[in-house]
């Protein structure tokens, strides 16, 4: 129950205000960490002489857990026939007019059986542990139906028990209109309400989010549903300016919504309400690549004091790939953020977009020991060498859960 992480060359972890600090890193030098029943209980420089499990980190870097704080993890099929029609620049919304899209997913998550979907998303999480992730996030959102809708939540459920990384639900009923009520948008609002209570009874869910954007959720509809979710126990999240502004980041804010995600149009007004509501910034720079779009005013974001979270949004549709390390690469170079910023998003600012801050995201005395070592000497090196998978070593609550070879 006891485990020692000893001969750390460099220790680095966020500290400091997550709005006004996030270039602030603390970097200690031939470092260890104990940690004792999963937990941190001492932090220092030097050899100590303590007998336990021991693991050496021969000289390497060492950083929190990282957290993926927006992943649609669960779903059916994947998308690859869309590739042509993105390659020659048909837009989204176009695609998904045509039955594509959110809607093709919806099709096959549907007609696949829970036990399917857990070993999809297993074989995916354990790949998502190898590049260091101790935690994250998992959206529904592929069933837009009751009954697969909870499938979805009711397998994130069993998959916490199936592996080591944390998962936190998100309830994404709000992700697109269905077929079957594409004339019905009232109908489907009802039911969406409806559902949200029994996710809020049964706790399935932490999270209520929505997709506000041209052609899927107004602002208003996106209020009315957030607001159903904070009735039942279920904090607000909102899909936001992904192709237009339309008024939700405003909305999102000033219903103090815990995090505002995607925000490739942000306005400066949007800004300002992620400032004024306390909202984390989640940006999403993989899905900006994939889908060659602009990226995030992350350094507006940053100026303005909003704390900002970069996350995978790993799906089938728009961004294929769950590799974090790789997320971590874009954001440095085309948001232009420093490696100490990056790391900020993806361990202190993303538990914080999960409301899970209180415990993970730093590597602090009392906080959950959720480590990586990494096969690198210092913070520079892992995103200089892009492309790369740097994790050796995964530690989740104090526990070895992935060793590289």
């Amino acid at each position: 129950m006891r485990l020692l992480i000893k001969n750390i060359g460099m220790l680095a972890t966020p500290v400091g205000n997550r709005a006004t600090a996030q270039a602030e890193v603390e970097k200690i030098e031939n470092a260890y960490i104990l940690c004792e029943n999963g937990v941190i209980t001492e932090i220092g420089s030097g050899t100590p002489q303590i007998d336990c499990e021991t693991v050496d980190a021969g000289g390497c870097l060492v950083t929190p857990g990282l957290v993926d704080a927006h992943t649609h993890l669960i779903f059916g099929g994947w998308r690859e026939h869309e590739l042509s029609m993105k390659r020659q620049g048909v837009p989204y919304l176009e695609i998904l007019a045509q039955g594509g899209g959110i809607l093709s997913t919806v099709r096959k998550t549907r007609a696949a059986s829970e036990e399917e979907l857990t070993q999809k998303a297993l074989s995916e999480l354990k790949n998502m542990l190898c590049h260091g992730v101790t935690t994250c996030e998992a959206k529904s959102g592929y069933g837009l139906d009751v009954e697969t809708e909870l499938k979805q939540l009711r397998v994130a459920k069993e998959l916490c028990k199936l592996q080591p990384i944390e998962l936190v639900s998100t309830y994404l009923g709000a992700h697109a209109l269905p077929e079957e009520y594409k004339n019905d948008r009232e109908g489907y609002l009802r039911l969406m309400e409806a559902l949200i209570e029994r996710i809020g009874t049964e706790g399935l869910a932490e999270f209520c989010d929505v997709f506000c954007e041209t052609g899927v959720f107004s602002a208003e509809e996106a209020e009315r549903i957030l607001k159903k979710g904070l009735a039942c126990g279920l904090k607000a999240k909102m899909h936001a300016d992904e192709i237009n502004p339309i008024g939700g980041t405003e909305k999102a804010g000033k219903m103090g919504a815990t995090s505002v995600e995607h925000l490739i149009a942000a306005t400066d007004e949007g800004i300002e309400a992620l400032k004024d509501g306390g909202a984390i910034a989640v940006l999403l720079p993989a899905t900006s690549f994939y889908l060659d779009k602009p990226y995030a005013r992350a350094r507006d974001m940053l100026r303005a004091g909003v704390p900002v979270a970069v996350a995978s949004d790993f799906n089938p549709g728009s961004c294929p790939s769950s590799n974090l390390q790789f997320v971590m690469n874009l954001a440095c170079w085309k948001y232009r953020l420093t490696p100490e910023e990056v790391l900020n998003a993806v361990t202190k600012n993303a538990a914080a977009a999960i409301s899970c801050a209180d415990r993970i995201g730093t590597i602090e005395i009392g906080k959950q020991a959720d480590v990586v070592i990494w096969n690198a000497p210092n913070l520079d090196y892992i995103f200089y060498r892009f492309g790369q998978n740097l994790v050796k070593t995964v530690i989740k609550n104090g526990k070895i859960e992935h060793m590289k070879g």
